[in-house]
């Protein structure tokens, strides 16, 4: 059976080198305006089933804010978005001998002066989280709005990231990142490619 292709607006050659390179990518305008319109209705109308991020095990975190929403197989449109990923993680193995076996992806929603401070994905490579990716679903963003991704690459160099509507940030899941106070509500997918099977 053939791999799933992915989107033309992926560059697969582009997505290894950065990633070989500085530890992280970026795919602008990766989907089409049809299907970013169906996952950012498929988000908002399950706005009610969101929990606060900050909850672990009973326990309130003072390093994060956010609101998320697991997906699973009834969130049939982010789902296609994982298959993406799936597809890609097949590359990614090929080209690196990283290992993925799964991707375990939730919405999150950053309300105006929600954030996450400064944190790794994969502190002391415990949970298998390889590669971490954050998919922008809102439909516009401003300069001047936050919640942009601060991230340390593997040379140790610190970008700022832009939320940018339909752009996806890809990073190996050890690099040093926040995110930034928002002013607007924020909306992504964030996802993480794992090495063996979560255990939320």
């Amino acid at each position: 059976m053939d791999a799933m292709p992915l989107p033309k607006s992926w560059n697969a050659d582009q997505i290894l080198n950065d990633l070989d390179q500085h530890g992280f990518a970026l795919i602008d305008d990766a989907y089409s305006s049809e299907y970013t319109q169906a996952l950012l209705e498929e988000c908002t109308s399950h706005f009610n089933q969101f929990r606060d991020a900050a909850i672990q095990n009973g326990v309130m975190s003072q390093i994060r804010s956010d609101h998320i929403l697991w997906i699973n197989d009834e969130l049939k449109i982010a789902q296609q978005h994982i298959d993406y990923l799936n597809a890609l993680s097949e590359q990614l193995n090929q080209a690196f001998f990283l290992g993925i076996q799964e991707v375990e992806a939730h919405f999150a929603c950053y309300n105006a002066g929600e954030f996450y401070a400064l944190h790794r994905d994969n502190p002391q490579q415990k949970n298998g989280r390889l590669i971490s990716t954050v998919y922008y679903l809102h439909e516009e963003w401003q300069e001047d709005w936050g919640g942009e991704l601060r991230l340390q690459d593997k040379n140790e160099q610190w970008h700022v990231i832009a939320p940018k509507p339909n752009r996806i940030a890809i990073f190996q899941s050890d690099l040093l990142h926040e995110v930034i106070q928002a002013k607007q509500q924020r909306l992504s997918i964030t996802a993480w490619l794992r090495s063996r099977s979560s255990i939320w």
